[in-house]
């Protein structure tokens, strides 16, 4: 914690924030980056420390460009979002040899999973709803990105190094197969719409001030399809995430939703295999558990962590399918 401190001090004093006031205080809730409360003599900032591993992709830096923009046209639109502080003409800043965003603190906190009431759906959805209706547009028919994912590669390297891992993608793997067919099905049925998304905006990072929502965590702002966003985030909403599904808060966001944007489309429920979008998530944390996307052993627990928790929830949306279309096939039906 040290280095951290000493760290974040240098790049206060960089950046005209002035001299930091008490401990530093890590904030919990970030799966990919790292976040701190800074007391500093010029307020109360969240400053977050991005991923080094994450800073080496390819076009990482084209995509925080562009959901910076993004960002700045929600904010225009008066969407409530917790948007970086742009320093001249940079919101993100490098100092010495790492990435930073810094932000005003917000008061409020992340509502817990299990307690997401029927009125924070529908004002989730809404907000969802305000953002894909910013710039919303009809886009070319293009050939979708498909999952293909070598589960039997990863099993394979897994018996050498994380028998965990092996065990967990062997006993899981008609399950993970059947999933990937449905979301490729999927994929290429969805309409042709385009918008502004956070495909990012799970309960996670939507935090609650006084019964209002305020998104946080917006690098993954980018522009994607409408439909395919709306039915995923809906679905974590709804309780898929940690395996307290209830119908009434699905029919709450998506109504929250269309009251805010509507571009017709209502046949969700033929689009289920959308769910299984967590086939990404799950392939990033194969390889984070088995040290390729980073070696330190805390991203490996993590990874492991993480692929133990996101089979479960494939499972769990296997399980569920029956009454989560039940919901979707009355969409058309809705009033708002």
């Amino acid at each position: 914690m040290q280095e951290i401190t000493e760290r974040i001090s240098r790049l206060f004093q960089a950046y005209g924030l002035g001299e930091i006031r008490g401990e530093i205080r890590p904030v919990s809730g970030g799966l990919m980056h790292r976040m701190f409360q800074v007391r500093g003599t010029g307020g109360v900032y969240a400053v977050k420390w991005l991923n080094p591993e994450i800073m080496k992709r390819p076009g990482v830096f084209d995509n925080f460009r562009r959901a910076e923009e993004l960002e700045d046209a929600l904010e225009e639109q008066g969407i409530p979002i917790v948007s970086a502080i742009r320093f001249g003409t940079k919101k993100m800043l490098k100092h010495e040899d790492r990435y930073y965003y810094i932000f005003r603190w917000q008061e409020g906190r992340i509502t817990d999973y299990n307690q997401i009431s029927s009125e924070q759906c529908r004002k989730a959805g809404e907000i969802l709803g305000r953002i894909h209706g910013t710039d919303p547009r009809e886009a070319a028919i293009e050939e979708p990105e498909i999952s293909r994912i070598d589960f039997e590669s990863y099993i394979r390297k897994a018996e050498e190094e994380s028998p965990l891992i092996a065990e967990l993608l062997k006993e899981n793997l008609p399950v993970l197969s059947k999933a990937e067919k449905r979301l490729n099905e999927a994929r290429r049925s969805l309409p042709p719409f385009s918008a502004i998304d956070d495909p990012d905006m799970d309960p996670k990072n939507v935090m609650w001030h006084q019964g209002e929502p305020y998104v946080i965590d917006l690098e993954c702002l980018r522009r994607g399809n409408p439909v395919s966003s709306c039915l995923d985030l809906a679905l974590q909403w709804a309780g898929t995430t940690n395996g307290a599904y209830r119908g009434e808060n699905l029919e709450s966001f998506l109504r929250g939703y269309f009251s805010s944007y509507d571009n017709g489309f209502r046949a969700y429920e033929e689009l289920f295999g959308i769910a299984y979008s967590w086939l990404d998530w799950l392939e990033y944390n194969i390889r984070r558990a088995l040290g390729v996307e980073g070696s330190l052993p805390e991203e490996i627990r993590l990874g492991e962590e993480e692929v133990k928790n996101t089979i479960g929830r494939i499972r769990y949306l296997s399980e569920k399918e029956r009454e989560v279309c039940e919901v979707l096939a009355c969409c058309g039906t809705f009033t708002v």
